[in-house]
């Protein structure tokens, strides 16, 4: 993954993020954000057909302190390598897109998880503030 170390640029998903932290309600935040392509890390288990098979998305799912099950996205490169600097592959996909196929079970999208702008939602918020056709 190549993250180059003065790129401060902040993406329109960002700004998104920070209007929604001062107001939950923004209508044009959440359709910015949902119009927006987030970087879903790729499992470490998935073979290399799965990552690239477009028809499939495998998403990683991380365990919470209390038991719940958690989604990590992310807004750019940089936000990605400062929480999981790990991570070698992952796949570019429309925020909205996602949202719409989210499955019904109790599972949380975080966006951004280790930055000061992260949004967290319940199976049910990514599914109504974020699903788009």
């Amino acid at each position: 993954m190549d993250t180059p170390a003065n790129d401060n640029t902040r993406t329109a998903a960002q700004e998104a993020l920070d209007t929604l932290a001062e107001n939950t309600e923004d209508t044009a935040a959440l359709d910015t954000l949902a119009g927006s392509d987030v970087l879903v890390p790729v499992p470490d288990d998935a073979s290399d057909e799965d990552a690239a098979d477009a028809a499939t998305l495998a998403l990683p799912v991380l365990e919470q302190a209390g038991g719940g099950q958690v989604v990590p996205v992310f807004t750019s490169e940089l936000e990605m390598a400062g929480l999981l600097p790990y991570v070698s592959r992952y796949r570019m996909v429309p925020l909205g897109a996602l949202a719409a196929q989210w499955p019904a079970d109790d599972l949380s999208l975080s966006i951004d998880a280790g930055s000061e702008h992260r949004l967290t939602l319940t199976s049910e918020g990514v599914r109504t503030l974020l699903a788009r056709p």
